[in-house]
């Protein structure tokens, strides 16, 4: 495809935006980008980015993508008095990736359909560390002819885009990934700690683990970090919390029980509330060893964390 077809902008360069948007760029894509503190988008020039001053000035652009902070945020940067429809002028299309709620997505698509811009949602999963070894995958919903147009976009962004159908469908598909991923980040710490009280160095049983069919990409990005103990943040509790209460409201607006879910989002709860807020999700290993009665110690050993080809 040629990556020039179409002028892309991009709104929001933190840790998931930037490497997003760098991977576009270097694709050879016609992207123009924006962030509130623009020193942090200038290294994209580099890559072929341009990065502007104002939203304004993304408004002529063909497809719009957002990957900002929060709800507020995406509306602040498209309807806020020097957001990028604040002129008059809009884009054809607009992506966002950002973790919101339901109701906020359904409110910028009424607002954005009635501009005439089609939106599509596009949560992704992975972290800046997936994103560039070109493992992200995407799941997106909107009108069937905006997806067609953006996709190839979408793949050049990561391995993988799902369509799965219109309106807010994605989301829901998005919180249900991510109350997996709290269901089984505690489960795995559970059966590590029990392998290790049971006498196990924990990266022996996660090789073992890792090797088996129960392994997956997660398993063994996680462990690296669960046998040495390295918790740098990929995804805070809080965040997790957020999307598992995400998960919990909309199993109760739609009259599904979520028992594993409901046990696991108090897991998390009880991390934040032991001083852990700032570390990553996996430091629920921590807490699952403090009630299982064992000190754990670094094992530091050379492990892969399956991204590197």
């Amino acid at each position: 495809m040629n990556m020039k077809q179409h002028k892309i902008g991009w709104i929001g360069i933190g840790r998931m935006g930037y490497a997003m948007a760098e991977r576009l760029a270097k694709a050879g894509a016609d992207i123009s980008v924006w962030n509130r503190t623009r020193s942090k988008a200038e290294p994209l020039a580099a890559a072929g980015a341009k990065v502007v001053n104002a939203l304004t000035d993304l408004a002529d652009r063909d497809i719009v993508f957002t990957m900002v902070a929060a709800g507020k945020d995406v509306k602040e940067v498209l309807f806020g008095a020097n957001g990028v429809l604040s002129k008059g002028k809009a884009p054809k299309i607009v992506v966002d990736s950002t973790s919101i709620s339901l109701e906020e997505s359904a409110e910028i698509r009424q607002k954005l359909a009635d501009k005439g811009v089609k939106f599509l949602s596009a949560p992704v999963s992975g972290n800046a560390k997936v994103i560039k070894a070109g493992k992200l995958t995407v799941v997106a919903s909107g009108p069937r002819d905006a997806f067609d147009i953006v996709s190839p976009y979408l793949a050049q962004i990561g391995q993988g885009v799902s369509y799965v159908g219109d309106g807010e469908l994605s989301r829901i598909a998005k919180i249900c990934h991510n109350v997996m991923l709290g269901v089984v980040i505690q489960n795995l710490c559970e059966i590590t700690i029990l392998a290790e009280k049971a006498g196990m160095k924990r990266h022996a049983f996660l090789d073992f683990l890792n090797k088996s069919v129960m392994g997956s990409m997660f398993t063994r990005y996680k462990t690296p970090g669960l046998a040495n103990l390295d918790f740098h943040v990929t995804f805070t509790p809080e965040l997790l919390r957020k999307d598992i209460d995400l998960g919990l409201t909309a199993g109760k607006t739609l009259g599904v029980p979520m028992p594993l879910a409901s046990i696991t989002r108090d897991m998390v709860q009880t991390l934040i509330g032991h001083g852990y807020a700032e570390q990553d999700f996996s430091a629920l290993l921590l807490l699952q060893a403090k009630a299982s009665g064992i000190e754990l110690e670094p094992e530091n050993a050379e492990i892969g964390d399956g991204l590197s080809s």
